[in-house]
C-alpha cells in the first residue's frame, strides 16, 4: 500500500502532512512512502531527508494522486478554502486522511462523498486513553497557544518580567487567559517563564486545579456552569442570558490586563462572544487581544480573522494558522500523531477499515458514496443511516 503526500496548496501553510522521521514507522508497518517534490521545503525538510529514510520522491503532484492508495494532508476538504479543485484529482475509494472542518463545512464531506472518496477527519478522534497519541488537535493547539505569547510579547510595548533595572523597577505585565484547554494551558505556560503575572478563567469549573498548577491565579466569576462540558471534555455551549453576566463578571479582569488570549472554541459552532467593544475600550492604550477563535468568529467582538484591529489604541489579532508559523515542531508533531493513526488502521500492509472501532466509528465521515458520520448527517440535515 502507498501512502502519498502532496504538497500543500493552501495559501500560508508551512507545514506538512509526513516528515522525514515518521517514514521507518510506516516502512516497517509494510507500506511504501511517496511525496511530492518539495513537499516539505518550507517546513525545513528537503527532499533528500526524505529519501535517506526510504521515501520515494513524485515528481508531479498527479503522480502522487495516481500512485498513492492513502492521501494524507494538513488541510484537507473543508478545511482548505480551495478544496473543490483538489477533488478532481481524486479517484474513487482513494483514502483521504487530515484536518477537514467536517461540522464547520460539512458541504465539503458531501462532496467528497460523491467522488467515492473514504475519508477520516482528524477533528472528530473520539477523546479516549488509546486515541491520546493520536490527538492533532491537541498538538496544534500546543504550537498555537505558545505562539500566541510570543506574538503578544512582540506587539506589547512593555516587558513581561519584573526587572530591577539601574533606572528603577519595572513592573511585570498582567496577561488574562480566557479558556484553558490545551491551547490556553501552553498559553498560560508560557506567559509564566516569559514572568508576566497570570490569570486564567474557564467556563469548566473542573480545569482550575490545572491553572493553578501553572502558577497562575483562577478567575472565579461565581457562575453556576456545573454543566458546561460535555462527556468528552469539551466546553459547551452557555445559555444567552449566562453569556450576558459572562461578559459583565469578565469586564473588570479584562480593563486591568495588559495582554488578552482568548481561546474558546464550541466544537461545530461560532465561538462565543466573551469580549465586547466596550470592554476593549475600557482597557488601557497600547494592550493587546491575541483572538485564537478568530476563524470561528472570534471570542472579541471586534476580531477580524487574519486582521490586526486597533480600537481606543488597543490592538486586537485574530490570528488564524499559527500553527503554521512554527512549521517545523509543528509538521514533527502532526506526523507523529498521524502515523499513529494509520498505524492503528493497518494490518498486515493492508488498511483496515473496522466500523466496530471506536476510533475509526469516530473518525471515518465518508465511505462508499455515503456521508456516514452521524454528527455530519445532521448538519447537512440527512437522516440517520441504516444500521
Amino acid at each position: 500500500m502507498v501512502v502519498g503526500v502532496p504538497k500543500s496548496r493552501v495559501a500560508d501553510e508551512r507545514r506538512v502532512a509526513l516528515t522525514p522521521h515518521v517514514v521507518s514507522p510506516l516502512k516497517q508497518a509494510g507500506l511504501s512512502v511517496l511525496v511530492e517534490s518539495a513537499c516539505g521545503l518550507q517546513a525545513g525538510f528537503p527532499d533528500s531527508a526524505y529519501q535517506e529514510k526510504g521515501a520515494d520522491i513524485a515528481s508531479s503532484r498527479d503522480e502522487v494522486f495516481a500512485k498513492a492508495d492513502v492521501i494524507l494532508q494538513v488541510r484537507a476538504l473543508g478545511a482548505n478554502p480551495a478544496y473543490r479543485e483538489e477533488l478532481p484529482s481524486f479517484r474513487s475509494n482513494q483514502v483521504l486522511i487530515g484536518l477537514m472542518e467536517p461540522l464547520g463545512v460539512p458541504e465539503a464531506i458531501r462532496e467528497a462523498s460523491s467522488r467515492g472518496i473514504t475519508s477520516f477527519a482528524l477533528e472528530l478522534l473520539p477523546r479516549i486513553t488509546r486515541a491520546q497519541q493520536m490527538d492533532v488537535l491537541s498538538a496544534m493547539a500546543t504550537v498555537a497557544g505558545y505562539k500566541a505569547v510570543i506574538l503578544a510579547a512582540e506587539r506589547l510595548p512593555k516587558f513581561f518580567p519584573l526587572l530591577m533595572t539601574a533606572a528603577g523597577t519595572i513592573s511585570a505585565a498582567h496577561v488574562f487567559v480566557v479558556g484553558a484547554g490545551v491551547a490556553g494551558l501552553q498559553a498560560i505556560a508560557t506567559a509564566k517563564r516569559l514572568g508576566a503575572i497570570v490569570e486564567a478563567y474557564d467556563v469548566r469549573p473542573a480545569v482550575a486545579e490545572q491553572i493553578r498548577s501553572l502558577g497562575a491565579k483562577v478567575v472565579d466569576l461565581a457562575l453556576d456552569t456545573h454543566d458546561a462540558e460535555d462527556k468528552e471534555g469539551y466546553a459547551k455551549g452557555l445559555s444567552e442570558d449566562q453569556q450576558r453576566r459572562q461578559r459583565e463578571l469578565l469586564a473588570k479582569v479584562v480593563a486591568s490586563s495588559d495582554v488578552v488570549i482568548t481561546t474558546a472554541l464550541v466544537p461545530g459552532q461560532r465561538a462565543p462572544v466573551l469580549i465586547t467593544s466596550e470592554m476593549v475600550t475600557g482597557m488601557a492604550p497600547g494592550s493587546v487581544i491575541i483572538d485564537l477563535a478568530a476563524e470561528q468568529g472570534g471570542n472579541c467582538e471586534l476580531t477580524r480573522a487574519d486582521e490586526v484591529v486597533v480600537h481606543h489604541e488597543v490592538m486586537v489579532l485574530g490570528p488564524v494558522n499559527l500553527q503554521g508559523t512554527v512549521p517545523y515542531h509543528a509538521s514533527q508533531m502532526y506526523a507523529k500523531n498521524l502515523v499513529n493513526f494509520i498505524k492503528h488502521l493497518v494490518k498486515d500492509g493492508q488498511l483496515k477499515i473496522d466500523r466496530k472501532d471506536e476510533i475509526v466509528e469516530g473518525t471515518l465521515v465518508t465511505q462508499g458514496g455515503e456521508v456516514v458520520h452521524p454528527k455530519v448527517r445532521e448538519r447537512l440535515g440527512l437522516p440517520p443511516l441504516a444500521s
